[in-house]
């Protein structure tokens, strides 16, 4: 038995609750892993779990030991990639789950930065609008615009994330321009399922603050889908300005309530707290901060046009 791998195998079924979500997690089959966990039982002569056809629960010995078994297997990955480290030669699979809107034409370029720095990192990029927890789902880190969900994770901002209202010209041609928050009502909306405040949406003027309930007649996860939806003359949408911002300068989509600022979310880089990234994941986080900390392209373009105040609604 490989006390090592015995113990690695007991830590992914502990933290994803499932021997089938850590044979995936650690790309051996559900058998190797159940027979790692039976080998590391027989070994210290005590069940680590309680299983049942539906869950699998830590026991007694499993919860006493599964912190210091997190412990080893991290300081174990650490002391790794620092022997790589200095060798010069970090090597390894990087597991990412970001948001669409913003990888989807803004994160490649700096992908290609960090593997011609890092040339023997595997980054693997899982793109999706889900809320993940980085542990449960077996990835190094999530990119999203929700706050850690448990203190087990760590959040790290990177920069905030401003809405806009906007429509193509033909459609408020057609349909009129609306000049204050409540002028909303009449059109048709196209929102984003995914904001944390759901469908309570709270404008801030210069003057006034004004709380909506906007009832969509197409509700989305796809914040691109949702610039197509605009851009086909088919109603006024609010998505992100790292989506809008193009649109808008080439004159496809128009900006309106101008006047009118939503607060912003921020995006954050989210990592479990006892992470097994190690020196990978330090790396690929410092390029993200030092990359995407300060002000970005996509909003200074629509401020130096007038068409964006500076300062945030938070």
């Amino acid at each position: 038995m490989d006390r090592f791998l015995s113990i690695e195998a007991f830590v992914t079924v502990a933290e994803t609750q499932s021997f089938a979500e850590a044979a995936r997690q650690m790309r051996i089959s559900k058998s190797v892993i159940t027979t790692r966990i039976q080998q590391l039982e027989e070994y210290v002569g005590a069940p680590l779990f309680h299983r049942s056809t539906r869950n699998v629960q830590l026991s007694e010995v499993g919860q006493a030991y599964l912190r210091d078994c997190v412990d080893l297997v991290n300081r174990t990955d650490e002391l790794v990639d620092q022997m790589r480290e200095l060798k010069g030669s970090l090597v390894g699979r990087l597991k990412v789950h970001a948001l669409p809107g913003f990888v989807l034409g803004h994160m490649a370029a700096h992908l290609r930065e960090f593997q011609e720095k890092y040339p023997d990192i595997v980054l693997e990029l899982f793109v999706n609008d889900a809320v993940v927890d980085p542990i449960k789902a077996g990835v190094d880190c999530a990119l999203q615009i929700f706050n850690p969900s448990s203190e087990e994770l760590i959040g790290r901002q990177l920069f905030p994330v401003r809405r806009i209202f906007c429509a193509s010209p033909d459609y408020l041609k057609h349909h009129g321009t609306p000049q204050h928050p409540r002028d909303l009502y009449e059109h048709r909306l196209g929102l984003y399922s995914g904001y944390p405040t759901r469908d309570r949406w709270v404008f801030h003027g210069a003057n006034e603050k004004v709380v909506l309930d906007l009832k969509p007649v197409l509700l989305s996860n796809s914040v691109h889908l949702l610039e197509e939806y605009a851009c086909e003359h088919a109603g006024i949408v609010c998505i992100p300005t790292l989506v809008a911002a193009a649109p808008i300068l080439s004159g496809s989509l128009k900006l309106i309530l101008p006047d009118w600022q939503l607060s912003s979310f921020w995006l954050s880089v989210v990592y479990p707290r006892t992470h097994r990234g190690g020196a990978k994941l330090k790396l690929f986080i410092e390029s993200l901060l030092a990359k995407f900390s300060s002000e970005q392209p996509w909003d200074l373009a629509l401020i130096e046009q007038g068409l964006m105040p500076r300062s945030l609604v938070e």
